[in-house]
């Protein structure tokens, strides 16, 4: 767990610009600026749901352990925080055609 303020800011950067990134191109690709597979949009509204129900898990796991806040916040931001990476090489992975 993050036992530090300062990397726990840097995971929220992190993942506000994976976020961002990820927004982008999947813009740009309901533009048709670039490839999108069938299942994307769909794909993009139920993410969100299973992200936030792990989220909501893994919150609830590290505070019934007595985690600090900061601590249950990394949990919780965990399950999102895979999910945008993920997205984000998926996503750039398609766009580069690599």
């Amino acid at each position: 767990m993050v036992a530090n303020p300062w990397a726990l800011w840097g995971q929220m950067v992190q993942m506000g610009l994976e976020a961002q990134m990820v927004i982008g191109l999947r813009t740009a690709a309901m533009m048709g600026m670039l490839p999108q597979s069938a299942g994307e949009n769909a794909r993009m509204v139920t993410e969100k749901q299973d992200a936030a129900a792990a989220s909501m898990r893994a919150a609830m796991r590290a505070a019934g352990r007595g985690a600090r806040a900061d601590e249950v916040l990394a949990a919780a931001m965990r399950p999102y925080g895979l999910r945008t990476r993920a997205n984000a090489r998926r996503l750039t992975k398609n766009a580069c055609g690599f």
